[in-house]
Parts: C-alpha cells; sequence; structure tokens
C-alpha cells in the first residue's frame, strides 16, 4: 500500500518502486516551494540523493547554489550542518578534532560538520587543497579517521558542494581530480528564464521549513533502487562509454570503473523515480553527461574539453 504525501514510510516497511516514485513526487514539490527550478535539474538531484551519491553544484554567485543544498535537507529531515569555506578553513574544522581534558587526563573527540546526514559545503574551492581533501574519506568511506582512531558517519550521507568557476575569480583552488571523482554528478543550475525569474521578483518563494520525508525513508529507498533490475545490453552499454572517452583523441585519462558504477547506480534511481523496475538505456543516456565529464582529464592543449569528450562518446556508442 502507498502512503499520502503527508506519512513518510516508517523504517520497517520495504518500498517499492511506486513508493520511490511518490516519494520522488513528494521532494519535488518540497523543493519547488523554496526556489525556482528547472525539471531536469530537479531530477539530476533527486537521481543523486536516492542513489546515495554526492553532488557538486557548480555556478556564478546568486543563482540559487545553497538555497537549493538548504530546500532539499529540509525537505529531507534529519540532521544538517553548513560549512562556509575559506582559505584558512583546516581539515580538522570538518571532520573534527581530539580535545586534551587536563582534569582526566584523557582526549575527548569533538565531531566535526560533516556528521550529518546532509552536509553542505558552501564554496568548497575557496579552501585550501588539504582542507578540500578532508573530505575525501568521509565521501568515499562514510568514515573519518583522527589521531588513529576510525570514527563512521551515520546514514544516510550526502554532500552538497558548491564552487564558484575558477577563471575570474581570485582565491579559488580547482579541485584535485581525486576529489572530483568522488561526487556522483556535477551540474549548474544556470540562470533562470525570463519567466522563473520574473516569478522571483514578483513573489519571493518561502524557505522549506517542514520536512516531507526522514532519514529512515531515505534509507529504505536507496534499497529499493538497488534492486532495479539492469539487463546485460545495458551494462554492455555502460562499458562502451567508458571504453569511448579512454579513447577519445582529447582524453588524457577517461571515466574510471568507479564512474561506471556510479552511472549504473543514478540509472537505477532515474528508472525507479519515473515507476519503473528496470533501466533502460535512455536513462544511463541522460546522466551519462553530468556523472562522466567531471571526472574526465583531457589533453593540456583542450583543457575544456570535457563535455565534448562525452558528447562524443554518447554519439559514437549505439545504445541498442
Amino acid at each position: 500500500m502507498r502512503l499520502s504525501s503527508a506519512q513518510p514510510l516508517p523504517p520497517s516497511v520495504p518500498m517499492g518502486v511506486a513508493d520511490v516514485q511518490e516519494l520522488g513526487d513528494r521532494l519535488r514539490a518540497s523543493v519547488r516551494t523554496g526556489m525556482q527550478l528547472s525539471d531536469a535539474a530537479l531530477d539530476l538531484v533527486l537521481d543523486t540523493l536516492l542513489a546515495g551519491g554526492h553532488l557538486l553544484v557548480e555556478d556564478h554567485p546568486g543563482v540559487g547554489k545553497t538555497q537549493l543544498a538548504r530546500s532539499l535537507a529540509a525537505s529531507l529531515g534529519g540532521r544538517f550542518s553548513r560549512v562556509q569555506a575559506t582559505v584558512d578553513l583546516l581539515p580538522s574544522d570538518i571532520v573534527g578534532t581530539s580535545i586534551w581534558h587536563a582534569e582526566t587526563a584523557s582526549f575527548e573527540f569533538r565531531p566535526g560538520p560533516v556528521f550529518a546526514n546532509v552536509v553542505l559545503v558552501d564554496e568548497l574551492n575557496r579552501a585550501t587543497p588539504k582542507t578540500q581533501s578532508g573530505l575525501l574519506e568521509a565521501m568515499q568511506e562514510g568514515q573519518v579517521t583522527v589521531d588513529g582512531a576510525t570514527r563512521p558517519i551515520g546514514l544516510p550521507f550526502l554532500v552538497i558542494a558548491t564552487q564558484n568557476p575558477t577563471a575570474g575569480y581570485d582565491g579559488t583552488y580547482p579541485l584535485p581530480t581525486a576529489q572530483l571523482d568522488r561526487f556522483l554528478a556535477r551540474m549548474s543550475l544556470g540562470y533562470p528564464s525570463e519567466d522563473q525569474e520574473l516569478t522571483l521578483l514578483r513573489e519571493r518563494p518561502d524557505p522549506v521549513t517542514t520536512a516531507v520525508s526522514s532519514p529512515q525513508e531515505l534509507l529504505a529507498a536507496q534499497e529499493a533502487i538497488a534492486e532495479i533490475h539492469v539487463a546485460e545490453s545495458v551494462l554492455r552499454y555502460v562499458v562502451a562509454l567508458l571504453a569511448a572517452t579512454r579513447a577519445h583523441p582529447l582524453s588524457a585519462a577517461g571515466a574510471s570503473p568507479r564512474a561506471g558504477l556510479q552511472l549504473l547506480r543514478a540509472a537505477r534511481a532515474h528508472a525507479a523515480l519515473q515507476g519503473r523496475d528496470f533501466v533502460m538505456p535512455d536513462d544511463v543516456q541522460d546522466l551519462t553527461q553530468p556523472v562522466l565529464a567531471h571526472r574526465v582529464q583531457p589533453v593540456a592543449a583542450a583543457p575544456d574539453a570535457q563535455a565534448e569528450i562525452v558528447a562524443d562518446a554518447i554519439a559514437s556508442v549505439p545504445a541498442r
């Protein structure tokens, strides 16, 4: 039985595809109360969330990157934290640190803001590479290691990082390849359409304050998505796309096997949000650009060729 939009599933109830689709509809409606967002952009956000990945939002200041993260976090419930990246931010400011207590002659670990269900890292590329690397273990393994002790981060765990374009913005540090590879998808919001901007000026959206889901329901949805069927032909299509990015003449290093795994996870989520219990090549194709482009390393002579490489891969590999 499907529950109404006001009743998140209890954690003991397994979810089916219809329930995942209904959860997606609920989250779409909630996020849209807080901002103007295109259908394609919102679908990518939900694909990343339900696939259990992390999202990198890259765009100019003032287009709604932070508002998107806040709206999504409020809609999900659970614990939310925000980090404003600056040049003097330290890794311990994100993951936490051990404090010495003289009265007990012992150290006490103080968890950092990364210990939350939804973590917004605003303007990540304003932090130094050393601090950026402090997120690597947390994003990949769901844990942090401080003073030799490993501490798990509770699930669900989603990092939404925003960054300004590097060109033309002083005090920014390009994210290293290893850091970029931890983000399931990269997206840009772009400027709103004329109608959207007029609506924004006439009726400023109210911030989202009411949760329409819960961490337990999100975990159940992620478990359901893992069961979405993928045919052998679709698996071969993913492998062929990866190979095409590696063989491209403008590619110094193509998409990695990890990229293929994340593309498949996102495609499963994409299918479930449309009410299907199987993945089609179209699901993979819709997500290939945002999932693979930021992982491709172009040759030095064509530093901005990432999107072109992935577009050529999509065009050259038959989907069926």
